[in-house]
C-alpha cells in the first residue's frame, strides 16, 4: 500500500496477516489549503501532509489490540488581531476665561476626541452585540461542539461583561458631554454667541448622542439597556442551569454513585418543598412578581416617555393596579410599554383573587369539616360514634338542666356536617347545653388537643358499631392516646366495654381514672332481673335517667353521729341509700346495717337533683304493728333463650344464681349444639358445676313459625329474646327479628293457652278493639317475655301493643354512662346492684310492710322495710302503671292496698 509519501511501506508488507491492524472507522481528513484525501497509516509512522489533523488515533478502540499510534499535528492559531487602544483623554483645563482663539481651538480638539470616541464605542457595542449573537449561536448549536459547559460559561460571562462595559463608556461619554457642553457655552459667552446657535453647534458636533436624545436620552437608553440585559441574563441562566462547573460539582458530590437529577428538577423540587412547608410562601412570590413587574415595567417606561423614573415607577404601579389606566398613552414604545405592563397586571391581580379565593375556601371548608380548635373548659367530651349517643345528649342535657346547660364536644372520625345533621334529626330540646361537633380520630394527638382533651371534666369513649374484640382492641388504643396526653386529663375517663373479659386489660391502662361500663354485661344481667320480676325495667329506666330520680352523693357535716335508721326519715325530698365511709378509703356501702355516721363520710341518697334536698329535724313517726310475713320459697322455673348473645356463658351463671334448684334452660338458637358448648366452654362456664339448672338444646330460627311450633310456648315461666350476635352490626335487622319472633311467639301461646278474664279488666281496657291484641294479652298474663330492644324507635312499637314487658338496651346504657360520666363514684352503686351478689332492687308485695287497708305515711313503711333490712326507696299502686320512686310529702298518711307494690333495695338473704 502507498504510504503518504508515496514509497510503498515493506515493514508493512512483511507483517504476517494476524498482526495486521483492524479496519478503523472511516477517518476525516482536515487540510489547509489540496483536497482531502484518506490514508491508512502503517506501523512505520510515515509523514503526513503538513496543516492536516488525522483523527485515527481518536477513534481507535484499545481493546483491539497494540497499533502504532500516528504522532498528531499541531495546528497552528491565527494570530490575534490588534487591540484597539483609546486616544488619551485630555485633561479639564484649569482656566476656562482664556480668549476667543484658544476656546475654538479647545473646543475643536475636543470635537476630534468625541468623534473617536463615538467610533470606540460603536466598536464596543457592536463587539457586544456579535458577542451576544455568538453565545445565542453556541446555545442554539448544542453544547457538545463547544465543549460542554465550559465554553458556554465562558462567553456568557463575556457577554455579561461586555455590557456592562458598554454602560459603562455610555457613562463615562456623558460626563464627557456634560464637560464639552460647559466649554462651549463659556466659550459662546465670551464669544457672545447665541444660544440657538450653541444648540444647533451641539447637535451637529454630536450625532450619536442626538440619536440618543441628549443627556436625558442617555439615561433613558441605558434604563432601557438595563432592563433588556438583566432579563437576557435571568433567560440565559435559566436555560443553562445545569451547565455551570460549580453547580455540577456538587450534584456530583450530592448524588453519591446515583442517576443525575438535571438542576431545573431539583430546583422545581425544592420550590413545590417551599411552598408546602411555609403557609404564606405563595403571598410572598406574588409580592416578589409584582415588585419585579412593577421594577422593570418602571424601568421600560421611563426608557419611552418622558417623566422621571419615579413618575415611571407609580405610572408602572397604577398600570398594574387597573390595566384601563394605559388608555391615555401617547406615542407606539409608550403605548406597547404600557399594555405589557397591563397585560402582566391583570396575571398577577388573577393570581391574587386566586390565592385570596383559595385562602378563603380553605378557612371556610376547616370550619365546615370541623378542623377548627375548641376552646372549652369543664366540658365532656365524646370520643366515637354509635347509635347510643342520641340518648347519651338527651341524658347529658337533662343533667345540666339545673345549671343552665354545659357544653358537650362530639369527636368522631365522621363529616362534621353529617354530625350535625344527624343530630339535628333528635328533634329535642337540649335545654341550653351546646353540642359542638369535630371531625377527627380520637387516635391522634393533635385531634385529642384540638377539642381540650386536657380541660374536660369527664370523657367518654364509645364502643364502635364492630365486633366485641374489634371495639374493645380500638376502646384499649383510645385509653392509651388519652395515656399519652402531656398536659394530663383533670377528669376521669369512662370506657364502654363490649365484652367483660377485656374489662381488666383496659382498667390496667389507664389506672384510676378509668371507668368502665360493659355494655352487654348491664344489659344481660337486667334482663335476667326483669325476666324474674316483671316491671323492673320501668324503676331501672327512672333512677338510671335523668328525667326522674337518680343517684347523688354529699356531705353534710350536721348529720355526724346520727344512726342510719334515722338517716332515712331526716331528707323530706330524698331517700338515703347508702354511706360513702371515709375511713375505708372512700369505700360505697349499700344499705348499712346499724351505721353511725362519722367525720368524713357522706351519705348516697336518690333525689331529683343535687340541689332539691337537703336533711331537716326528724318527723314523728309510728311503727304500728309489723306483719310477719316472710318471703316465699323459691320454686322451680321453666326458662327460654331465643337466640345467642357472646356473653351468654355470663348470663347462665347469674341464672345459676338467682333460681332455684330443678330449674331449666331452654336454649334455640341456629348456633350448631356441638359448637354451643365449645363456646360455653371457651367463655368460662362448667357446665358440669351446674347444680340449679338444667341446660336443653334445641336448634332453629326464631322467626320461623314452623321451627316455633315446635317447642312447648305455653309452659315457660320467661322467654328472653336475645338480640342475635350475627345481627349486632344493624340495629334495625336486629330489632325488627327480635318484634318478629315476639309476635309470633305470642300469637302461638294465645291459641295454646285458655282465655282468662281475669286480671285484664284494668289492663286493656283501651285495647278492645283489636281481639287479636287482646288475645295476645292474655297470653301476656300468662308468661313474661323480655324483648333485647336496641333502637328507641322500636319502643313504640312494642309499649302499644303491650305484649311485652321490654328492655331498651342502648337508652339503659346510654344512661348509665351519662350517670357514671356526671359522677365517677356512681359506677360502684350500678356494679353491686347489677351483680348476682350483694344489694339488689326488688319489687316486694304490699302483704309485707302493712296491712289491707292500714293508713300509714312512707316515712312509716320505710322504718318497717329497715326491720327486713331493707329500704323502701317507692311504690306502684294498682291502680297505677309505673312507679313512683322518691315520692314527695313522705310524712303525709294514706291507705295502702294489698294489691300495691313496693320498690326495695334488698341484701339478697
Amino acid at each position: 500500500m502507498p504510504s503518504s509519501n508515496g514509497d510503498s511501506s515493506p515493514s508493512v508488507l512483511a507483517k504476517p496477516e494476524r498482526e495486521r491492524p483492524p479496519l478503523l472507522k472511516k477517518s476525516r481528513t482536515i487540510s489547509g489549503g489540496g483536497p482531502s484525501r484518506s490514508s491508512q497509516s502503517s506501523s512505520s509512522g510515515s509523514g503526513s501532509f503538513p496543516g492536516v489533523i488525522h483523527e485515527r488515533d481518536w477513534y481507535y478502540p484499545s481493546f483491539l489490540g497494540p497499533h502504532t499510534a500516528r504522532n498528531r499535528v499541531k495546528v497552528k492559531a491565527n494570530p490575534k488581531p490588534p487591540k484597539l487602544e483609546l486616544p488619551p483623554l485630555p485633561a479639564r483645563r484649569a482656566h476656562q476665561a482664556a480668549s476667543a482663539a484658544s476656546g475654538r481651538n479647545l473646543v475643536a480638539s475636543k470635537a476630534e476626541e468625541m468623534k473617536k470616541v463615538e467610533q470606540v464605542l460603536l466598536l464596543k457595542s457592536s463587539s457586544s452585540v456579535s458577542l451576544s449573537t455568538a453565545t445565542t449561536a453556541a446555545n442554539s448549536s448544542g453544547m457538545s461542539g463547544l465543549g460542554g459547559s465550559a465554553v458556554l460559561y465562558l462567553l456568557s460571562v463575556a457577554c455579561v461583561v461586555s455590557v456592562s462595559m458598554t454602560l459603562f463608556q455610555l457613562i463615562r461619554a456623558e460626563k464627557l458631554q456634560g464637560e464639552i457642553f460647559e466649554l462651549r457655552r463659556v466659550c459662546n459667552a465670551i464669544n457672545e454667541v447665541p444660544d440657538n446657535d450653541l444648540m444647533v453647534s451641539r447637535l451637529g458636533n454630536f450625532g450619536f448622542y442626538t440619536y440618543l436624545g441628549g443627556a436625558t436620552a442617555n439615561s433613558r437608553g441605558m434604563a432601557l439597556y438595563t432592563a433588556v440585559v438583566l432579563l437576557m441574563i435571568l433567560f440565559i441562566l435559566f436555560k443553562c442551569l445545569d451547565y455551570f462547573p460549580q453547580i455540577s460539582i456538587y450534584v456530583k458530590r450530592a448524588r453519591n454513585n446515583e442517576e443525575e437529577v438535571p438542576l431545573k428538577k431539583r430546583i422545581a423540587y425544592r420550590v413545590d418543598v417551599f411552598f408546602s412547608v411555609y403557609p404564606y410562601a405563595k403571598l410572598l412570590a406574588l409580592l416578589f412578581a409584582t415588585m419585579l413587574l412593577i421594577g422593570f415595567g418602571g424601568l421600560a417606561l421611563y426608557s419611552v416617555s418622558d417623566g422621571s423614573l419615579a413618575e415611571a415607577l407609580w405610572r408602572s404601579w397604577s398600570f398594574v393596579a387597573d390595566s384601563g389606566n394605559h388608555a391615555d398613552m401617547v406615542g407606539a414604545g409608550t403605548r406597547i410599554v404600557s399594555v405589557s405592563i397591563s397585560a402582566g397586571g391583570m396575571l398577577i391581580f388573577a393570581m391574587m383573587l386566586g390565592l385570596v379565593s383559595d385562602a378563603i375556601s380553605e378557612k371556610v371548608d376547616s370550619w365546615r369539616k370541623g378542623k377548627s380548635e375548641v376552646i372549652e373548659k369543664n366540658h365532656v367530651l365524646i370520643l366515637g360514634w354509635s347509635d347510643k349517643l342520641g340518648s347519651l345528649l338527651k341524658q347529658l342535657a337533662i343533667a345540666n338542666k339545673s345549671l343552665g346547660g354545659g357544653v358537650v364536644v362530639v369527636l368522631a372520625e365522621r363529616d362534621k356536617e353529617e354530625m350535625e345533621l344527624d343530630i339535628a334529626k333528635l328533634e329535642f330540646d337540649f335545654m341550653g347545653t351546646s353540642v359542638i361537633c369535630r371531625s377527627g380520630s380520637p387516635l391522634i394527638l393533635a385531634d385529642l388537643k384540638k377539642v381540650s382533651v386536657s380541660k374536660a371534666r369527664a370523657i367518654i369513649v364509645l364502643a364502635s358499631n364492630e365486633n366485641a374484640d374489634q371495639s374493645d382492641a380500638r376502646a384499649l388504643r383510645v385509653v392509651l392516646s388519652l395515656t399519652g396526653v402531656k398536659e394530663g386529663l383533670s377528669g376521669h375517663v369512662v370506657v364502654e366495654m363490649s365484652d367483660l373479659d377485656n374489662e381488666p386489660l383496659v382498667k390496667l391502662v389507664g389506672g384510676d381514672l378509668i371507668e368502665t361500663v360493659v355494655a352487654h354485661d348491664v344489659i344481660g344481667r337486667l334482663m335476667i332481673q326483669c325476666a324474674l320480676q316483671p316491671g323492673l325495667a320501668q324503676i331501672w329506666e327512672d333512677i338510671l335517667g335523668f328525667e326522674n330520680a337518680e343517684f347523688y352523693i354529699k356531705r353534710w357535716p350536721q348529720l355526724d353521729g346520727m344512726s342510719f335508721e334515722d338517716l332515712l326519715i331526716s331528707f323530706p325530698d330524698a331517700v338515703p341509700c347508702g354511706v360513702k365511709v371515709a375511713a375505708n378509703g372512700g369505700k360505697i356501702i349499700l344499705n348499712p346495717d346499724d351505721y353511725v355516721l362519722k367525720e368524713g363520710d357522706e351519705v348516697l341518697v336518690i333525689a331529683e337533683d343535687d340541689d332539691t334536698y337537703s336533711p331537716s329535724p326528724l318527723p314523728e313517726v309510728r311503727k304500728g304493728f309489723f306483719p310477719h310475713i316472710f318471703s316465699a320459697p323459691k320454686y322451680p322455673e321453666k326458662i327460654l333463650f331465643c337466640g345467642w348473645r357472646r356473653d351468654i356463658d355470663d348470663m347462665i351463671m347469674v341464672l345459676e344464681a338467682f333460681l332455684a334448684p330443678g330449674s331449666e334452660l331452654w336454649m334455640f338458637n341456629e348456633v350448631p349444639e356441638m359448637e354451643r358448648e365449645k363456646k360455653l366452654i371457651d367463655g368460662g362456664l362448667d357446665l358440669s358445676g351446674l347444680v340449679n339448672l338444667k341446660i336443653v338444646h334445641r336448634e332453629g330460627n326464631a322467626v320461623i313459625r314452623r321451627h316455633l311450633e315446635s317447642l312447648p310456648l305455653e309452659s315457660f315461666d320467661s322467654i328472653l329474646i336475645l338480640a342475635d350476635e350475627s345481627l349486632e352490626d344493624s340495629i334495625v335487622h336486629s330489632d325488627s327479628r327480635s318484634l318478629a319472633t315476639l309476635l309470633l311467639i305470642r300469637d302461638i301461646q294465645s291459641k295454646r293457652l285458655p282465655c282468662k278474664e281475669s286480671k285484664s279488666t284494668l289492663r286493656h281496657v283501651g285495647f278492645s278493639h283489636s281481639s287479636w291484641i287482646r288475645e295476645m294479652q292474655k297470653a301476656s298474663d300468662k308468661s313474661i317475655i323480655i324483648s333485647e330492644i336496641l333502637d328507641s324507635r322500636t319502643r313504640n312499637l312494642v309499649s302499644v301493643s303491650r305484649i311485652s314487658d321490654y328492655v331498651l338496651s342502648n337508652e339503659l346504657v346510654s344512661m348509665a354512662l351519662a350517670m357514671v360520666a356526671e359522677d365517677k363514684q356512681i359506677n360502684r352503686v350500678l356494679e353491686e346492684l347489677f351483680a348476682e351478689e350483694g344489694n339488689e332492687m326488688c319489687i316486694r308485695p304490699a302483704e309485707f310492710y302493712v296491712y289491707d287497708q292500714e293508713e300509714l305515711c312512707f316515712y312509716d313503711i320505710m322504718l318497717r322495710g329497715r326491720q327486713r333490712k331493707e329500704i323502701v326507696i317507692g311504690y306502684r299502686l294498682a291502680t297505677a302503671e309505673r312507679a313512683i320512686i322518691n315520692p314527695a310529702h313522705k310524712e303525709i298518711p294514706r291507705k295502702w292496698s294489698l294489691d300495691d307494690v313496693f320498690v326495695v333495695i334488698s341484701s339478697g338473704d
